[in-house]
């Protein structure tokens, strides 16, 4: 079953829970989609990938299980592990004339399984988006383990046998490019590359995700943002952070974006005092700290 039935209605959809897709967009997901395939997609921090998992989520009424991947991320806390403290109380509580193949299969159960985000996704019987968030920062061994998780879709466990999804989740597996993928995960995925949307996307997105904002503000918002972009900073503005900044100027009740104003409020763009010094002398603002 899928979820969605042409790319005109992940458009229509996604834009109702607030995320505005392109025609590449709502293209690849709905491909994703009817395919049955897990979606890559690969871009600069802060535009929009996680985000776009929510959508569907949000946009689908379906459960969102996440994988955060980090450095020395094993499969124990990616796919499942057993509970060890209860299956020693177990074996504790035991009648000291069992035999060991009797505690054995009793503390092998699914009582005593731990279930993690992969195993989840895959037992689960209703609609489910799994998003695998950074896999670049995951180490190689676990693109193994995914490779064999995501090419049938099932997970052997020897105590307990072979685990096979009764409903493939829409996947979708994000990369900020630190370090290259393995061709053969890229491979069994569809590929979308998310950069940072034009002005005009990013004003409508800011409009859409800020109610009360005036245009004319959004537009020297994000024209404002564009500008810091540009720069060689550490960290430019995500998306995320763009919507951040035109709600701080709503709660400040600012309606004009000036340099007193963008002085004042420059902390919520630009996370490191260096960018914070580098924006006020590029674009003449008066210098903080």
């Amino acid at each position: 079953m899928t979820l969605f039935s042409s790319p005109a209605e992940v458009v229509r959809r996604l834009g109702e829970v607030g995320y505005l897709a392109d025609d590449a967009i709502a293209t690849t997901v709905y491909l994703a989609d009817a395919l049955g395939k897990p979606l890559l997609v690969e871009g600069p921090a802060g535009v929009g990938k996680t985000e776009l998992a929510k959508a569907v989520s949000a946009a689908t009424g379906a459960e969102l299980v996440r994988l955060q991947c980090y450095e020395g991320l094993d499969e124990a806390r990616a796919l499942y592990e057993w509970n060890y403290k209860k299956q020693l109380l177990r074996i504790q509580a035991a009648p000291s004339d069992q035999a060991w193949e009797t505690t054995h299969d009793d503390i092998f159960t699914e009582e005593f399984l731990l279930e993690r985000p992969l195993l989840t996704a895959i037992r689960r019987t209703g609609p489910t988006v799994l998003l695998i968030d950074e896999t670049d920062k995951a180490d190689v061994e676990v693109e193994g383990l995914l490779l064999e998780v995501l090419s049938d879709f099932q997970v052997t466990i020897p105590e307990l046998g072979t685990i096979t999804a009764v409903r493939r989740p829409f996947v979708v597996l994000t990369s900020n490019a630190a370090r290259e993928l393995s061709e053969a995960l890229k491979r069994r995925c569809l590929y979308l590359h998310l950069d940072y949307p034009t002005p005009e996307r990013e004003r409508d997105i800011v409009l859409a995700r800020v109610p009360g904002i005036e245009a004319d503000l959004a537009e020297q918002l994000v024209r404002t943002v564009g500008a810091l972009r540009a720069l060689d900073i550490k960290k430019a503005p995500s998306i995320a952070e763009t919507v951040d900044w035109a709600r701080t100027l709503l709660a400040l009740g600012l309606d004009e974006l000036d340099e007193a104003a963008v002085a004042r409020t420059l902390g919520v763009v630009l996370k490191h005092v260096s960018d914070q010094r580098r924006a006020a002398r590029e674009l003449g603002l008066p210098a903080e700290g």
